[in-house]
């Protein structure tokens, strides 16, 4: 049963078929991460997410467990998907990995993929969320132990690798009939008019918090398709 159907489960429905149960699964931006040694999980893009289907129609739960690791990768990420995210039986499964993963070989990230889309669509509805560009240079108030590293990561973003990683990956859950919210195509469009490097909390990689209403909006309309709640609340009061 797909989200926009579940939410507009009544009581005997809820009793039968249960809440929304959603996993996140991804990296650092997944986990909650903005500025340096910061992380904030009532602003991250699956919540947001969250508040907007609840908003809709809040008699059905939504449940959103967050698998996000800071620092992982897709690869070092499958054996973590039986007991992080299939074992929470979810109705969908949001997958965001990329910005680690531009660091190894492209082979690495796209047989990665392939696993976590093969085992995940297995079970449950899959969307490939694509995540937001690198920065494009070195911003003078990037934390000093991180200079280095940003001047890395805007190299990367320059010489089209990232762009190339996102290619491929877009490319194989296409053929492999995997959604994809291409929420990396829409940073690529805003770089046109604007300073993407000032989106980013950390200067490097971590979306401002204000930037994951992007992401869940982005998700939001994805899944329902302008559909959603069709019939009015239940009642809550106790039933004999």
């Amino acid at each position: 049963m797909r989200i926009k159907e579940k939410i507009n489960l009544d009581y005997e429905g809820l009793k039968k078929y249960g809440p929304i149960n959603i996993v996140a699964f991804g990296d650092s931006v997944t986990h909650g991460a903005v500025g340096a040694g910061e992380i904030f999980y009532d602003t991250v893009f699956h919540e947001r997410l969250r508040q907007k289907i609840l908003a809709v129609r809040n008699y059905v739960p939504v449940n959103v467990i967050n698998a996000g690791i800071g620092g992982i990768t897709a690869k070092v990420s499958i054996d973590r998907i039986d007991s992080q995210v299939l074992c929470h039986h979810p109705d969908l499964v949001i997958v965001c990995f990329g910005l680690n993963d531009v660091t190894r070989p492209l082979e690495d990230y796209i047989d990665s993929l392939r696993v976590i889309f093969e085992k995940c669509s297995a079970v449950c509805d899959v969307i490939f969320l694509t995540p937001n560009m690198l920065n494009t240079y070195s911003a003078d108030d990037t934390e000093e132990k991180y200079k280095n590293y940003s001047i890395e990561t805007a190299e990367i973003q320059n010489s089209g690798r990232m762009d190339t990683y996102m290619e491929a990956a877009v490319k194989l859950a296409n053929d492999m009939d995997i959604p994809v919210c291409d929420c990396y195509k829409k940073w690529k469009e805003l770089s046109k008019t604007q300073d993407t490097t000032m989106l980013l909390a950390n200067r490097i990689n971590h979306p401002t918090r204000e930037m994951h209403e992007l992401f869940a909006q982005s998700l939001f309309e994805m899944i329902f398709d302008g559909e959603t709640a069709k019939t009015e609340n239940e009642s809550t009061m106790i039933r004999k």
